[in-house]
Order: structure tokens, then C-alpha cells, then sequence
């Protein structure tokens, strides 16, 4: 068998005993709206009242809850990571001494959506944020004093930027002098030599 891709921690044991309790009618259905928001770090996949209804539906405490879908959602982000078969997915979670028909159930909506949500996953960004746009504008401010004849040069720079879960885009303004320009400039540089140096 392959080396176990999930780990048999104290939370893990909690939460496979907790998971064999869970109606095996039900469970199908919890396992493949995980699977369809898994890629979507930035929202939560059940909102308060449909938390509070599977507490209901699975007689759950919902501490117990919290550890049975992050549970859920660490084999398959796990089963995303190591590119899993179903059959080896099953076999794994057997042998953490979950139930066969749960065993079963994963491997099979693993089976259905384990592809696309690879494909999600390697399309997603991996910072929350995007630069979208840059935009820049130059700002000179002139001494007050007669006597003074110093300019105060700045550089606005306008970045937009969109979440990964979002199209709308948000506008970040920094303010640089010229020196702090400077600094930014030469920061560039050099990460673009990184980037260079790894193509």
C-alpha cells in the first residue's frame, strides 16, 4: 500500500469515530458539496443556518461538527495533493479504521469530482489576491515659504488588485517619495533577476 497520506493523529481518531456515526444516507451529499467549494479558501463552505441544520441532521455538537468537515476536507485536499485513486483513497481511510460504507462513499464522489477539483485547484491563485491593473500619477508639492524653494516630489502608484473568489477590483494606493521609489525599483529588479535565473 502507499505510504498514508493522512495521518493518524489523536484529532484525526476523534474525528473518524465521529464520521462513523454520521448517517451514511446523508453523507454523500455532505461530501460532494465540500468537494464543488473546496478550492474556495477565502468563504466558508456552510453558512451559520446550514450549520446549524446539519448539527440537527447528524446529532452533532458543533465543535464536533467543526472537527467532522475539517476532517473531511483535509483527506480531500489530501487526496487533491497526492493525486489519489479512488481505490487508493478508500484503502487509506480503511485503514485509519473508517467505516466501509463512508470508505466507499469518499472513494466514489472522489471518483465523480476528483478530477475537476484537482483542475480547480491547479488553476487557483495562490495568494488571495491578483494585480490586475497599475496605474501611477506624479504629485509635486510645493515649500509654503517664499524663502523655501523645495519641491517635495511623490509618486502615487494605483494598484488594482481582484480576489480569487471575486471579479470586482479593488484599488490600492501607495505613496512613495523618490528614494522609497528607489528602493521599490531596485526590490524589482531583483526579484525579476530571480525569475530570470528560474526560466
Amino acid at each position: 500500500m502507499a505510504a498514508p497520506v493522512v495521518p493518524e493523529s489523536d484529532s484525526i481518531r476523534r474525528a473518524v469515530s465521529l464520521l462513523n456515526t454520521v448517517d451514511p444516507g446523508r453523507f454523500p451529499r455532505l461530501l460532494s458539496r465540500l468537494l464543488q467549494k473546496l478550492h474556495l479558501k477565502a468563504e466558508s463552505i456552510f453558512s451559520e443556518e446550514e450549520e446549524e441544520k446539519l448539527q440537527i441532521a447528524f446529532s452533532l455538537e458543533k465543535q464536533d461538527l467543526h472537527l467532522v468537515l475539517e476532517t473531511i476536507s483535509f483527506i480531500l485536499e489530501q487526496a487533491v495533493y497526492h493525486n489519489l485513486k479512488p481505490a487508493s483513497l478508500q484503502q487509506q481511510l480503511q485503514s485509519i479504521h473508517l467505516d466501509q460504507d463512508k470508505a466507499e462513499a469518499f472513494a466514489s464522489a472522489w471518483a465523480a469530482a476528483g478530477q475537476d477539483t484537482i483542475e480547480k485547484f491547479r488553476q487557483r491563485v495562490l495568494t488571495p489576491q491578483k494585480l490586475e491593473t497599475i496605474g501611477w500619477q506624479l504629485n509635486l508639492q510645493m515649500a509654503e515659504s517664499m524663502q523655501a524653494k523645495l519641491k517635495s516630489p511623490q509618486a502615487v502608484l494605483e494598484l488594482g488588485v481582484s480576489n480569487e473568489d471575486s471579479k470586482n477590483l479593488k484599488k490600492v494606493f501607495v505613496e512613495f517619495s523618490h528614494q522609497e521609489l528607489f528602493e521599490f525599483y531596485n526590490k524589482l529588479e531583483t526579484i525579476q533577476a530571480q525569475l530570470d535565473s528560474l526560466t
